[in-house]
């Protein structure tokens, strides 16, 4: 197949990348600087303008566009984090018309779901409430005009990928092995993870299997708590974690992301890759970290 992957120098795109060649794949890059190499095209998501040939003969493009939700979300900030995964997505929903491409594998959250609690959800379930949930939702919804077309669309709802370079780790394992780690508020929030190899593993079933479209999520079919997540990290370096972060410190410092983010429970399922048929790699969280840390 003859792929184009916009997002492809970030924390998962630089990973899919080689993944897709290895397997055989023709993959062209959308880059926002001046291309340095074959495969490149440039473009410009805010002008709408992507360079002439890079969609030419086309068989799937695979949008993982989006700035990071670390840190405070101020209402600026929203903003950027609004504008870096929307403004995109319809510049490509709108060139796979015109293009007439026929999949668009785009990148979403399980924040769709919003606090779950422990209630476990797959793709059935409804859209949640807060700024992530309507964040997701809107991301998708960016895709319609692919959908309308008659494109097959895949949502690709990623939950917390566990990387040794980067992602969720690249926060902790320092803290960690500083033996400074420990569990969020109470812990008793579950946390939809994924190890960064089935991450990459999962997008490339979802491009080469035509008959999945719609809500996907990329998450173990095992979910953990905080708590279960801390001693597991603690166990991966060899170092206590018997700290705990308060909820009013983690608010104080991070705002309104605290509780969508550090506090919020996501008790996620991968209903579509588990009924397609999809081989997770790793399903037990102390085996992947000791692939990743």
């Amino acid at each position: 197949m003859r792929i184009v992957v916009a997002g492809a120098s970030g924390f998962i795109g630089s990973a899919l990348v080689p993944e897709l060649r290895t397997a055989g794949h023709d993959v062209r890059k959308l880059v926002r600087r001046a291309p340095i190499s074959d495969g490149e095209y440039r473009w410009d998501p805010p002008a709408g303008i992507i360079a002439d040939g890079a969609l030419d003969g086309v068989d799937a493009v695979v949008n993982l566009c989006g700035s990071s939700l670390n840190g405070r979300w101020s209402d600026a900030r929203k903003q950027a984090i609004r504008d870096s995964r929307i403004e995109p997505t319809e510049v490509l929903a709108e060139a796979v018309v015109r293009q007439g491409i026929a999949s668009l594998c785009n990148a979403s959250g399980v924040g769709y779901y919003g606090n779950t609690g422990d209630i476990a959800v797959d793709e059935t379930a409804g859209e949640g409430a807060g700024f992530l949930a309507e964040l997701c939702a809107d991301w998708e919804q960016a895709t319609k005009p692919a959908r309308e077309a008659g494109a097959r669309v895949a949502v690709m709802r990623t939950g917390l990928v566990l990387s040794g370079g980067g992602g969720l780790l690249k926060v902790l394992k320092p803290l960690f092995r500083a033996a400074l780690g420990g569990k969020l508020g109470e812990g008793r929030q579950y946390m939809p993870w994924i190890s960064l190899p089935d991450e990459v593993s999962a997008i490339r079933f979802v491009i080469e299997h035509p008959e999945i479209s719609g809500p996907v999520n990329l998450c173990s079919p095992n979910p953990v708590t905080n708590a279960e997540l801390t001693r597991a990290l603690s166990r991966a370096v060899e170092r206590p974690a018997p700290w705990f972060v308060p909820k009013s410190a983690l608010r104080l410092v991070l705002g309104d992301a605290a509780d969508e983010m550090a506090l919020t429970s996501q008790r996620t399922l991968p209903g579509v890759l588990t009924g397609a048929g999809f081989g997770f790699r790793h399903t037990d969280l102390d085996a992947a970290l000791a692939d990743v840390v």
